[in-house]
């Protein structure tokens, strides 16, 4: 299967350079929010390499920052809420990978911005979704679907996890787990299909460096002087991340 649209070889250096600044980026995002990592990963890389490369160097790379964060995550996190929601990740990750190989995801992309968009605006007015356990496994379900078809799992599972009560320590813990769950549930069917390619581990070991280096800063970030605005920030980074992953969903589905 050939996944990367050009080859590594015949990327100019400025627009290598632009990827380094993304993944830097990405890298503190994911330190500092606990999310966010992928989709700036996936929209960077699938305009240079195509959405099936982006989606493969997304997750192989993010597997190494879930394990980085995965003591503080283990230690915070709400076990209750994080494991079945991770369960259910693994359960459909398999069937949105079926898409990811054979369909066109720019309108599951399209469907998922909204529903992003609609979490959003209904946490900034201080709705919260019921704790039940319907909706954590409904929401896992979705997510892992949303990861193994787009590489977007996060955004309904951060929703999920910032609407729920806590503290800013605990939600960020909980955003993490539901992370590090889409992170590794999207790897044995990405694996299964061929999307691990010489040149999607190569590049994924080039940008390693700045990812880790990135997620190290996030993380000092948050625990000097993040901790009372990250509510916000993650609101924030969620609304710009859906309503830019809408925008070149609807693009790339017209044109």
């Amino acid at each position: 299967m050939e996944l990367i649209e050009t080859t590594l070889a015949s990327i100019p250096g400025t627009t290598f350079a632009l990827c380094a600044v993304a993944v830097l980026i990405a890298g503190f995002m994911r330190g500092f929010v606990g999310f966010g990592a992928a989709m700036i990963l996936i929209m960077t890389l699938s305009l240079i390499l195509g959405p099936r490369a982006a989606v493969a160097i997304s997750s192989l790379s993010g597997v190494v920052l879930v394990i980085q964060l995965l003591p503080e995550t283990i230690r915070t996190s709400e076990k209750p809420f994080v494991v079945p929601f991770g369960i259910a990740t693994f359960v459909a990750a398999p069937f949105g990978t079926l898409v990811l190989v054979s369909l066109d995801p720019a309108i599951m992309k399209m469907a998922i911005s909204v529903f992003v968009l609609f979490m959003v605006l209904m946490m900034w007015r201080g709705w919260r979704i019921g704790g039940g356990r319907v909706a954590i496994i409904g929401t896992g379900l979705a997510a892992g679907f949303a990861q193994g078809t787009a590489g977007v799992g996060g955004p309904p599972a951060v929703a999920l996890a910032l609407a729920r009560p806590g503290t800013t320590v605990q939600q960020r813990a909980n955003v993490l787990g539901t992370v590090a769950a889409l992170a590794f549930c999207g790897v044995p069917p990405l694996w299964y299909h061929g999307m691990f390619t010489a040149e999607v581990v190569i590049f994924s070991a080039l940008v390693l460096p700045l990812y880790v280096s990135g997620t190290w800063l996030g993380q000092r970030f948050f625990s000097q002087q993040g901790q009372h605005i990250y509510r916000a920030a993650a609101l924030w980074v969620l609304a710009i991340t859906g309503g830019a992953t809408l925008v070149i969903a609807v693009s790339d589905y017209l044109y």
